[in-house]
């Protein structure tokens, strides 16, 4: 805590600078941000969606859940629309069939196994392609054990082959992975000429 005198000379009583003045000085923080304690485990994720009020960071959540009656199925939550799902089953098929350079049995990923991959934010409806890399790094994080970055958020659609499809809104998206603290962005190539819509600072 720092203490300063006034410049009022009629006024004796010093000034404090303490949290509870500059809350009061510039009100509330514009930005708050959803992130904090909920990375640094294995199967999450942070995406970029794009909204009608501009970019937003999106996290996807994936758990692994034992189950009974061989193989497993795949639950999605989190109030998704039909092309989110599709990116969800194209994400697990291009896992399975890509199972061996990952370090994984393709056979055995969902043997006795339920997955889950749950989007926070229930409220909000969520659809589009673009979260298709990002829900392929939150399985690939589950089933590897391996964590992703916590100062990354990444975009682009994924095809059933595995390629990174361009998506829109990457100037709103890039904005609010800087809100958001991010300081790495991951875009399709195919994207990167979007990136003199940027402003440097």
């Amino acid at each position: 805590m720092e203490k300063t005198e006034t410049t009022d000379n009629s006024s004796d009583i010093p000034l404090v600078i303490d949290e509870m003045f500059v809350e009061q000085v510039l009100g509330q923080p514009m930005y708050d941000s959803t992130l904090g304690g909920r990375l640094g485990v294995p199967g999450v994720a942070v995406g970029l969606a794009w909204t009608a009020v501009g970019g937003e960071t999106m996290i996807v959540e994936a758990s692994r859940i034992p189950c009974t009656r061989g193989e497993g199925k795949l639950e999605l939550t989190g109030q998704l629309g039909s092309v989110m799902r599709e990116s969800a089953t194209l994400a697990m098929s291009w896992i399975r069939s890509h199972a061996t350079p990952l370090g994984l049995d393709g056979a055995e990923i969902i043997t006795n196994h339920d997955i889950h991959l749950h989007f926070p934010a229930g409220a909000v409806n969520k659809d589009g392609p673009s979260a298709g890399v990002t829900i392929t790094t939150a399985l690939v994080s589950l089933f590897t054990d391996r964590l992703v970055r916590n100062d990354m958020a990444m975009t682009g659609e994924i095809s059933l082959r595995g390629l990174v499809l361009p998506v829109g809104g990457v100037r709103d998206k890039v904005l609010a992975a800087h809100r958001a603290g991010l300081d790495t962005v991951i875009l399709p190539d195919r994207n990167m000429k979007d990136l003199q819509d940027i402003p440097d600072k």
